[in-house]
């Protein structure tokens, strides 16, 4: 790599410019101890900073770029809707596509309505609930994260993760107490926790919510009897099962973790994938609840933009594409090689020193789980994640990145492979681990 002189510049001026110098907090970089590099562009399987310096992306803008970056299809869809507006606040035939391709093809979505993130879909999902029901309170899960909004900002996922001192922190500052006193923080895979909390508030219980593969506080494969129970306890009491899948939606096959492992939840919400790497999220399911919306029901949700013709566009060009099982094929196949080749040949590297690492995978999403040597075990609890994680992980993002390997700049934050990645991209990542896990005591 060259120097980042371009990217300093830029990093110096954004920091008189925004809070922390940034739109959205881990870009700061601070966790990693360095300054963040500049993106102009990207094409395919890398991104190239201001600098001129060419990097494999492994991040692909947080999940949604499954394509890689500047598909060529998607570009032609974005551009050729611009030609015919970006914004016109009714209804289109755009959103009526995409909305379709989902209905046809998810069989536990009824019904959907589209947002401009994810976490406004949540938001949206869980007001929904609460109005369906016409309970307060909510249950969540200790390390999943939902969005920012206040109700579910308390023991959240990597941002709060990264940038608390203490990670058993309630919440963000700014939240008030009523709004954390209607949510219910269990840990992940505690059937007993779970149990107590309906036996105790069962008739209060307007929703649980979960990612049902927690991704944003390291990668936490849950038990698939964990989720059987939680269906099972909201199905009993008439609460709603929620099923946030923001991150893994369109990751693990087309309908999802529900849809992979045979789930029907009440509600989901989806986000990232959807838009083609536009803003845009989404949630539906179940007509009875979905009803319940504004105009047709009382519980108001709104939105200017919702369903803004460029990101209906772009999202159509991405479903359609994923529905060619090819997409899914390729990225397993690249999956696997990862996973073959780290056991192969980064395992040996780690022979002798004081750290060990797994890789966590799930289709085509990834996670580096780094822990002492002689601690092999299964983390399916943020709690279980190993103390001195983030400081490694600093060491190897920084050498990875300036031998050209975009990873995601915290030790809690998973990576995500791309239809255009090739299996020399994965052989890049291998070595370029090994080299780096060398250099560390």
């Amino acid at each position: 790599m060259s120097e980042n002189e371009k990217s300093h510049e830029i990093w110096e001026r954004s920091k008189k410019v925004f809070p922390g110098g940034v739109n959205s907090p881990v870009r700061a970089y601070q966790s990693v101890g360095r300054e963040p590099i500049a993106i102009r562009s990207g094409k395919g399987a890398y991104i190239t900073d201001e600098d001129g310096n060419n990097y494999l992306d492994f991040v692909n803008s947080w999940g949604p770029l499954i394509l890689g970056h500047s598909d060529p299809d998607v570009v032609v869809s974005i551009t050729k809707q611009a030609a015919l507006g970006t914004s016109f606040g009714a209804v289109t035939k755009y959103e009526c596509d995409l909305g379709e391709l989902i209905i046809n093809n998810i069989p536990h979505v009824e019904s959907v309505r589209f947002v401009n993130s994810g976490t406004e879909a949540v938001m949206s999902a869980l007001r929904l609930a609460r109005g369906y029901t016409e309970r307060d309170k909510i249950i969540k899960f200790e390390g999943c994260y939902h969005g920012h909004h206040d109700s579910m900002l308390v023991k959240a996922g990597s941002g709060l993760l990264t940038f608390s001192d203490d990670i058993s922190e309630s919440s963000s500052p700014g939240i008030p107490q009523s709004f954390s006193d209607n949510t219910i923080v269990l840990p992940l895979d505690d059937n007993d926790a779970l149990t107590k909390a309906f036996a105790t508030l069962g008739n209060e219980i307007a929703a649980v919510i979960i990612e049902p593969l927690p991704a944003n506080s390291g990668l936490l494969i849950q038990r698939k009897e964990f989720l059987q129970k939680i269906q099972e306890l909201t199905a009993k009491h008439g609460s709603l099962f929620i099923m946030d899948e923001v991150i893994n939606g369109f990751r693990l096959g087309f309908s999802g973790f529900a849809g992979k492992y045979g789930f029907i939840p009440d509600l989901v919400t989806y986000g990232k994938i959807i838009g083609g790497g536009l803003p845009v999220g989404a949630f539906g399911g179940k007509k009875e609840i979905m009803k319940h919306l504004s105009p047709e029901g009382k519980v108001y949700q709104a939105g200017t933009l919702s369903g803004n013709p460029l990101a209906m566009a772009a999202g159509t060009t991405v479903l359609k594409k994923l529905l060619n099982e090819d997409i899914y094929t390729k990225l397993n196949r690249l999956s696997n090689e990862l996973g073959e080749k780290f056991d192969s040949r980064v395992k040996p590297a780690l022979v002798g020193k004081s750290f060990s690492i797994d890789l966590v995978r799930e289709e085509s999403i990834f996670w580096l789980n780094i822990h002492a040597n002689g601690n092999e075990n299964e983390i399916r609890q943020v709690t279980q994640i190993w103390d001195k994680a983030p400081e490694i992980y600093a060491q190897i993002f920084r050498y990875m990145l300036q031998e050209g390997v975009h990873i995601a700049p915290s030790a809690y934050e998973v990576g995500f492979l791309s239809y255009a990645m090739e299996s020399k991209d994965i052989l890049t990542y291998i070595e370029t681990l090994i080299e780096v896990i060398g250099t560390i005591d």
